[in-house]
């Protein structure tokens, strides 16, 4: 009886995170099918596939001729690729270490790491700026990696640690038994066991970063290493908005995002539902 409702607890989840996905990606199919479409009708009917009488490219013609559309894609995945990487290993051993040791300010050092996801990085964007032009690293990818890594950290600590504390002590301790350090405890043993938080933490923490305005606009302005959202700002004007390149600049840079998502569903549908269905 526990299992069928538990199976379908599980069904019921499933639907309705399926229900909000596709809520969600109504605004993204309205921007690639209107990326493919003349202007004219873009304004004329927006929810109108692209059909043989308004279908156009210019849009995409223009983004690779205006600007390095491919420069800033690349700077992008950089930025996010390594950001991810930190805050991933960093945000898994201190979250490991809170959960699994006991120690005077346990507790504190928790709330202190959490107070970042209610204090916004941008509060700080004066002293940031600070730092970064004291250190030199204005107009490097290397300072937008740093306030990412920062901005995700606290998400990634307060969400894994809660999965962390779910892993079985006896395995650790039968590891430690084996002679394993806390090292390959930590890699070996407890990581593969919370993938899919860390695929939760990936998901979230990415689409901050890769749909990001204002640190690049910030931190990174130049055109050596502008992101793919800065680089989409130049079709945008004061008086004159070149709505057919936005769009597709706009349509090119959300494929990351649904590759990522479609990798990750699986896991993360379960780093989601698994406090739900227990």
């Amino acid at each position: 009886m526990s299992a069928r409702m538990s199976t379908g607890r599980t069904v019921a989840a499933h639907a309705v995170l399926l229900t909000y996905t596709l809520i969600a990606l109504f605004p993204v199919f309205v921007i690639v099918i209107n990326s493919f479409k003349s202007r004219k009708a873009i304004f004329a009917d927006p929810l109108a596939l692209p059909l043989p009488g308004n279908f156009d490219l210019i849009g995409y013609q223009t983004v690779m001729k205006q600007g390095d559309f491919f420069l800033y894609f690349q700077n992008s995945l950089i930025v996010t690729a390594a950001s991810l990487f930190f805050v991933l290993l960093f945000g898994a051993m201190a979250a490991f270490a809170l959960s699994e040791y006991r120690f005077r300010g346990n507790t504190l050092m928790g709330l202190y790491l959490a107070l970042g996801i209610m204090i916004p990085i941008r509060l700080g964007t004066v002293a940031i700026l600070e730092i970064m032009v004291a250190s030199g690293l204005v107009n490097t990818l290397t300072a937008l990696i740093l306030v990412y890594t920062a901005q995700g950290l606290p998400l990634a600590v307060f969400i894994l640690s809660e999965f962390m504390k779910s892993v079985s002590n006896d395995l650790k301790n039968a590891g430690r038994i084996d002679g394993l350090s806390e090292y390959r405890i930590f890699f070996s043993l407890v990581l593969p066991l919370v993938r899919p938080a860390m695929a939760t933490v990936a998901v979230f923490t990415m689409i901050p970063i890769w749909n990001d305005l204002w640190f690049p606009l910030i931190l990174a302005p130049s055109e050596e290493v502008k992101t793919v959202t800065l680089g989409a700002q130049v079709f945008i004007g004061q008086f004159v908005t070149n709505w057919n390149a936005v769009l597709a600049a706009l349509s090119l840079a959300i494929v990351p995002v649904l590759v990522l998502y479609l990798i990750f569903s699986r896991q993360l549908i379960r780093g989601i539902t698994a406090g739900a269905v227990k």
